[in-house]
């Protein structure tokens, strides 16, 4: 009992202000412990970024293999950058969670770390639900559950982030600007190839080999999906900076910030 109250206390933690339950729904005990394990957190989802770029198709493993597959495949070198959206939210959550330990929190870092958690923790079990179906005729059951359980824990997550982080609306712009681009090459103007979304049930790659079919209403329902996110993660990231603010919970402003 006693590593449990050690892990679950407040000791050494940033304080927690007393805010709205939109912006800070999870329990004070769980709160703590997610941030007094931060390192195996940490850990956890670099593991998680590694086997996402997997999934996408780099794979360095096994040797059997092309290093490039997939989704990457099927994409123009210029955009890959676009493509492996989990596992870039899950390199933001880590690196916001190992520069707080180490001393060296950032404001940018934590914005996009919130961004990501909140809309693909929520965007990638929205569409397993919406094209069950689809997906599961085409992923293997436990493969299925462990993309839906994971990025549900994406979220709770994020919401870890406002004990370290005061959201300045400088961050939030750069969260906004990075993740509005996402869904502007995702699902409306890709500038190279086809648009970059996660590959939905019914998609093949194009004869030419660069670039993947777009069927409709999936691609509209996925977008709307994408963009519902992006919104909602602006209002929640500043509504927690103003509720921080209105019980004066702000940090004083650093440099850069």
């Amino acid at each position: 009992m006693s590593l449990l109250a050690d892990l679950t206390a407040d000791d050494g933690l940033p304080d927690r202000p007393d805010l709205p339950w939109y912006v800070a729904p999870l329990p004070r005990a769980v709160e703590n412990f997610g941030l007094q394990i931060a390192w195996l957190v940490v850990a956890v989802n670099i593991v998680g970024t590694a086997f996402g770029f997997w999934y996408y198709g780099f794979h360095p493993l096994p040797l059997s293999d092309p290093l490039i597959v997939w989704q990457f495949a099927g994409t123009p070198p210029s955009m890959w950058i676009f493509v492996p959206d989990s596992p870039v939210a899950t390199l933001f959550i880590a690196l916001a969670l190992a520069l707080w330990k180490l001393g060296r929190s950032n404001e940018y870092v934590n914005a996009l770390a919130f961004f990501g958690c909140w809309k693909l923790g929520l965007w990638t079990p929205f569409t397993l639900g919406v094209f069950a179906d689809g997906f599961l005729a085409t992923t293997a059951l436990p493969m299925y559950l462990f993309l839906f359980g994971s990025h549900l824990a994406m979220t709770v997550q994020g919401f870890l982030l406002y004990r370290i982080s005061d959201f300045p609306v400088r961050a939030v712009a750069v969260a906004v600007a990075w993740y509005g681009l996402n869904d502007v090459v995702d699902y409306f103007f890709a500038i190279a190839g086809t648009p970059h979304h996660t590959l939905m049930p019914g998609q093949t790659l194009l004869e030419s080999g660069v670039g993947f079919t777009h069927l409709s209403p999936t691609h509209e329902i996925a977008a709307a999906g994408a963009v519902v996110l992006t919104l909602t993660a602006t209002f929640l990231a500043l509504a927690t900076r103003v509720k921080k603010f209105e019980v004066g919970a702000l940090r004083p402003a650093e440099p850069g910030e």
